[in-house]
């Protein structure tokens, strides 16, 4: 089955170190429902851009690469038959119903390499 990124854009992530569970409920409970539903391979939440380094050719930084209102606070994969259909799954992530946040979805075009199938 085709599969799709999803970059989620926010202000900022909600996945500090010492975030409360309670500031995470809605979006764990995304992520379980996903997963219940069988469409999400793999997820991951990305800290704060404090925590970021940033690599060009002649420089490293500290923070993030581009500097923007809204970054990608995390990404997910869905298992989806086709772009409508990821679409429409993508549509029920919580940053959507943010006043500054939203979601991107992309076609996987390859990869999925992993220490074990090297």
């Amino acid at each position: 089955m085709p599969q799709f990124a999803v970059l989620i854009y926010a202000d900022e992530s909600l996945h500090a170190v010492d975030a409360a569970k309670d500031e995470l409920e809605e979006n764990d409970q995304h992520a379980k429902d996903l997963l219940a539903s069988g469409t999400m391979s793999l997820a991951y939440a990305l800290t704060p851009r404090a925590s970021a380094v940033s690599i060009r050719r002649d420089s490293t930084d500290a923070g993030p690469f581009v500097q923007a209102d809204q970054f990608v606070a995390g990404f997910y994969v869905l298992d989806a038959p086709d772009l409508t259909a990821a679409v429409a799954i993508a549509r029920l992530n919580p940053a959507v119903r943010t006043r500054t946040g939203g979601v991107e979805v992309r076609p996987v075009h390859s990869g999925g390499i992993t220490a074990d199938n090297k």
